[in-house]
C-alpha cells in the first residue's frame, strides 16, 4: 500500500510539475500600472517607467523560452509587453500633440528657467527677462499653496513642484505675480498650470504677503488651463 502510494505521487509530480511564475512577468505589470499616470502632462515623466516594464517583460519571455520546465507565465509576460509598449507609444504621441498645439495664436512660448538665475547667481531679472518685456508669452508652472486655496484670481507662479511645495521660501527670479483677467480663476493645486498673457517686468520691486522675496515678474493671463 506504501509503494503504490509512493508510486502515484511521484506520478502525479511527474504529470504536474511546479513551476513558478516568472518575477519579470510580474514586474512588468507592475510597472505598467506605475506608469499610467504618465499619461497626465503634470506627471509625464512616470511614462519612463513603461520601459523598464518593457524590459522586464522581455526579460520574462526569455526566461520562459529557455526554462520552460521552471518558470510559467508567458501569456502574463506577453501581456506585459504589448501593454508597456502600448503605453509608451501612446503617452509620446499624446504629449507630443498637446506640446505641439498647447499655445495658442498670438503667443510665444517661454520656458521658464529663461527667467531664473543660476543656483549661485544674483536673485535678480534675466536679461531674457528685459527682452520679453510686455510681450505675449505662454508659460506653465505651479501655482504657490502660499498664495491661497480654492478658486484664485491672483496667485504666485513657481517653476517646479520643488520651489512649489518642498522648497521653502523661492528666490525672486523663481517667482511670477500673476492676475488672471476676464473673470477667469484657477484652483490652488499642485496641477501643472498652463497661462498666456502679457509678460511685465517691475521696474519697482514689490513684496508680496507671506514670500520672503521681492516680486520682479508679473503676469497679466487672458488664458489658464
Amino acid at each position: 500500500m506504501s509503494a503504490e502510494l509512493q508510486m502515484s505521487t511521484a506520478a502525479d509530480a511527474v504529470e504536474f510539475p511546479y513551476r513558478a511564475v516568472s518575477r519579470a512577468a510580474i514586474a512588468s505589470l507592475f510597472f505598467f500600472v506605475l506608469a499610467l499616470p504618465g499619461l497626465i502632462p503634470t506627471f509625464a515623466p512616470m511614462l519612463f517607467l513603461a520601459v523598464v516594464g518593457l524590459g522586464a517583460a522581455i526579460v520574462g519571455v526569455r526566461a520562459i523560452r529557455n526554462y520552460p520546465e521552471e518558470y510559467s507565465g508567458r501569456g502574463l509576460a506577453t501581456f506585459g509587453m504589448a501593454a508597456n509598449a502600448l503605453l509608451l507609444v501612446g503617452g509620446l504621441c499624446l504629449h507630443t500633440y498637446i506640446y505641439l498645439t498647447e499655445v495658442p495664436d498670438g503667443y510665444t512660448r517661454i520656458p521658464f528657467y529663461e527667467l531664473q538665475q543660476p543656483e549661485n547667481g544674483p536673485d535678480m531679472p534675466t536679461a531674457f527677462a528685459a527682452d520679453i518685456d510686455g510681450e505675449n508669452i505662454f508659460i506653465k508652472g505651479y501655482i504657490h499653496p502660499s498664495s491661497g486655496s480654492g478658486l484664485l484670481r491672483q496667485f504666485i507662479l513657481v517653476p517646479d513642484l520643488g520651489t512649489c511645495c518642498f522648497g521653502g521660501q523661492p528666490k525672486s527670479s523663481d517667482m511670477i505675480e500673476v492676475t488672471l483677467t476676464g473673470g477667469k480663476s484657477a484652483e490652488g493645486s499642485m496641477m501643472k498650470r498652463k497661462l498666456a498673457g502679457k509678460f511685465i517686468l517691475n521696474r519697482i520691486p514689490q513684496k508680496k504677503t507671506d514670500f520672503d522675496n521681492i516680486v520682479y515678474y508679473r503676469l497679466k493671463a487672458n488664458f489658464v488651463k
